[in-house]
């Protein structure tokens, strides 16, 4: 981990509405744009150029600051940190298919044990810097367990809404890191509402899925690592669990930064939005040539993480997957955990479920050629699977009985 004590330069220019491009002002507390939509964090890209070279950046620690120009928080001292590593890329050789290489981006090694820390580090630091001091947001749990762990670092409040099955040790997680956690007997989008109906009364910031700007620019440090440890020769595909769909807009926003400043040529990554059949409202939007997605019925699937029924920065993740010519597609709860099992019994890789889709999307998308088998593909786990349900194990030895070892 690097010294972070002394303030460096950043290069934030403004902050812009993704839905009209409407400017608004940077070193100020916002939320959505005036028309409801996600802001977007704009830099001076060739100063940034200018102050810094890819060899400068590859000399210092291999964490996420040192990426400091390309991000938000002005002043060192704001910064929340609870040691990001850069996170590991895992070969899966027993996996992939034909000449082509299939790789894991495993972010389960950060604080918290997922990829929400990267996010949260970003959001709780410019909340602090801002002045806030109570925080609010709706959480399938991993997104909770991040801020409520930065928060309580950072000496801030918090409050936060879970869906009734969220799983427990999430639930349990965030209680233990801080927050005030309530169950909620409805989904993601049911305990939004709450944060949005408490906001006035308890006066907390709310920290919902781009309702403020820094998670996108915290997310975007996956794309900036990616291209790092790719030499800035980046994959051809890449399959991202999507629900409301921070990382994949962060991912290629940094791809797009990188690009105009000349540190990566040529075709950028294809990027899939990978989604599960019982909560897909993305696939249906791309699948029917959409702006917006429509609120997704009735959502379930064993993958908690991405069961969004509703995104607010929808066209955001379809622009991006448009844009890059990638596409959205969504797989079985079946096939999640079928790929699950097979990462870890052939791998060692013990993916969670949302990480799992991805491998079950390039399965599928091999057999439907949408993804080819000489292509270079990177799938986000995007936790560790310790902290999801693992399969019973009820084998046992009696010691007070023979030992039949032949039978092992």
């Amino acid at each position: 981990m690097q010294n972070l004590t002394t303030d460096r330069p950043t290069f934030v220019t403004h902050l812009e509405c993704g839905k009209t491009g409407t400017h608004y002002a940077a070193d100020q507390l916002h939320g959505l744009s005036e028309v409801g939509s996600p802001l977007i964090v704009r830099y001076d890209l060739q100063g940034i150029a200018k102050a810094v070279s890819k060899d400068e950046l590859q000399s210092r620690p291999a964490d996420l600051w040192r990426y400091r120009e390309f991000l938000p928080v002005r002043r060192t001292s704001n910064i929340v940190s609870l040691g990001e590593i850069m996170t590991p890329l895992i070969e899966l050789a027993s996996l992939q298919a034909g000449q082509g290489r299939l790789i894991v981006k495993d972010e389960g090694r950060l604080p918290t044990g997922s990829f929400k820390a990267r996010g949260l580090c970003m959001a709780v630091s410019m909340a602090k810097e801002l002045g806030v001091t109570k925080l609010a947001m709706p959480t399938n749990g991993n997104a909770g367990a991040a801020m409520a762990a930065y928060a309580s670092r950072a000496g801030m409040e918090t409050f936060i809404f879970c869906p009734d099955d969220t799983p427990e040790i999430n639930v349990r997680e965030i209680a233990a890191q801080g927050a005030k956690v309530w169950r909620v007997n409805g989904l993601i989008n049911d305990c939004g509402k709450l944060v949005g109906e408490g906001k006035e009364i308890h006066k907390w910031f709310d920290c919902s899925t781009l309702k403020e700007p820094y998670r996108i620019e915290g997310k975007k440090t996956m794309g900036l690592e990616l291209a790092d440890q790719f030499d800035w020769d980046l994959p051809d595909v890449i399959f991202y669990p999507t629900g409301g769909g921070t990382g994949l807009i962060g991912m290629w926003k940094a791809f797009q930064e990188l690009k105009a400043i000349g540190w990566v040529k040529g075709r950028l990554p294809r990027m899939v939005a990978v989604q599960a059949t019982g909560c897909a409202p993305i696939v249906k939007a791309y699948d029917n040539q959409q702006q917006h997605a429509e609120l997704w019925p009735n959502a379930h699937t064993v993958a908690a993480g991405i069961r969004v029924p509703a995104a607010i920065g929808d066209f955001l993740i379809l622009d991006a997957v448009r844009e890059s010519d990638g596409f959205a597609t969504a797989v079985t709860d079946e096939a999640i955990l079928s790929a699950r099992d097979e990462a870890s019994r052939k791998e060692g890789m013990l993916m969670c479920p949302e990480g799992a889709a991805t491998l079950a999307a390039y399965q599928q998308e091999l057999e439907s050629g949408r993804v080819s088998a000489d292509e270079t593909c990177v799938l986000f786990n995007c936790a560790t699977g310790l902290k999801y349900p693992l399969p019973a194990m009820d084998e046992r030895i009696d010691l007070s009985e023979p030992v039949d070892f032949a039978s092992f």
